[in-house]
């Protein structure tokens, strides 16, 4: 799988610009603040429906205008495929396949797949748990596409539900009086579909984490050139996962391979999840939000005994950064289930934040992927081996070599 062609509408800094690209390495060179990273920001937006810079698609669009429009060709077995996206803050963003239009953007999801690594991954191993379960879900996401509705679907319930303790909490009643009795019912609704939510995301997740362990492992030791322990694993907010470093849940529709052994399934996740909603129920009310599910759930770094947060020096928390992405990038190339070979690969000013034996025995790694753009302020920064095509960006004009 590689994009042939990018096209961008307002987008970001770009009135308007166009793209041709090919297979194998591209060095996307030019200073910093000129549009590099635009470029593949929207590439990996036609991708996952998100930016790796910002939450939100406000500033996606270019100051002054309504809209943004991305469009990417893309190759993949055989065959091209034009997919388009209309990103309108504020209302719902507009998808099109091949120039028919799609009930709903999420529905172009699986089109295009890529690896995106960052300066901002570096929150993978430093920052809050919120960065490492987004990673996670946006990995499933690409493996399984059917799971964004699973997970939009539970953020709409837990936003609702957590509406309603508030409300409750407020009120303070009690099922004694008619309106605590109504709310507590209602509480009963959402409980019982928020456990089914979330038992199908987390048991997604712990599947995940089991089949990351290895290749992350692998990676590790790769990049760092070290024999460092990188052992992945998973907190759960449910009592029956508790000292469970490392296990598999049901396998994602969708996705390929087999769950871990004696690993709980989704329903059996979602049993427990909703017998531990009820039994938290007097705290959620008093606090008025939400407990216990995914949301509240955390993807465990550590190198050896100890947590990469905290323990973990910076140039061992990169390594695990990047482990993490390289181990995402084997597993989407060996999804078989999704037939389309490998993901797009891309590496956004990452060399010149690597010392010299990282940024070797990095390049060294990618340089056979099918496709592969790096982003670098400065031509030196970019490895002999990922030496192909040039595209210089300066003063929001782009051009080849």
């Amino acid at each position: 799988m590689h994009v042939t062609h990018l096209s961008l509408t307002d987008f970001r800094s770009y009135p308007t610009v166009a793209l041709d690209l090919r297979p194998g390495p591209t060095a996307i060179v030019g200073p910093n603040g000129q549009g590099k990273t635009n470029l593949v920001e929207a590439i990996g937006y036609v991708a996952t429906l998100a930016s790796h810079r910002v939450a939100q698609d406000a500033p996606l669009v270019r100051a002054g205008a309504e809209r943004a429009v991305v469009r990417a060709a893309v190759a993949r077995a055989g065959r091209s495929t034009l997919v388009e996206l209309e990103i309108s803050p504020g209302r719902a963003n507009r998808a099109r396949l091949n120039s028919s239009p799609l009930p709903r953007a999420r529905d172009v999801l699986g089109a295009l797949r890529t690896v995106l690594f960052a300066p901002e991954d570096l929150s993978l191993a430093k920052g809050d748990p919120d960065g490492r379960r987004r990673f996670l879900d946006d990995l499933l996401v690409l493996l399984a596409p059917r799971l964004a509705g699973v997970r939009a679907d539970y953020d709409r319930v837990l936003k609702q539900r957590n509406a309603l303790l508030k409300s409750a909490g407020r009120h303070r009643v009690a099922s004694r009086s008619v309106a605590g009795a109504s709310e507590m019912a209602t509480l009963d609704v959402w409980d019982e579909r928020l456990a089914q939510l979330g038992g199908e995301l987390l048991s997604a997740r712990l599947y995940l984490v089991d089949r990351l362990g290895p290749p992350v492992l692998q990676a590790y030791q790769d990049i760092s050139g070290a024999d460092g322990l990188a052992v992945l694993g998973y907190r759960s907010s449910l009592p029956m996962l508790e000292g469970r470093a490392e296990v598999g849940g049901s396998v994602p529709s969708g996705a390929s391979g087999s769950p871990a052994e004696g690993a709980p399934n989704r329903v059996e996740l979602a049993e427990a999840m909703l017998a531990e909603l009820t039994r938290q129920r007097p705290r959620e009310v008093e606090r008025g939000m939400s407990l216990v599910g995914p949301h509240r759930d955390d993807m465990l770094l550590q190198l050896g005994d100890l947590p990469a947060r905290g323990y973990a020096s910076h140039g061992e928390s990169w390594s695990y950064a990047l482990a993490l992405r390289l181990a995402s990038y084997e597993l989407l190339t060996g999804d078989g289930a999704a037939g389309d070979g490998e993901p797009v690969l891309i590496l956004d000013d990452v060399f010149a934040e690597l010392d010299t034996g990282r940024r070797s025995r990095l390049a060294a790694r990618v340089a056979a992927a099918e496709q592969v753009l790096v982003t670098a302020a400065v031509e030196d920064d970019v490895p002999a081996e990922l030496a192909g095509d040039r595209v210089t960006v300066r003063a929001g004009e782009v051009a080849r070599g």
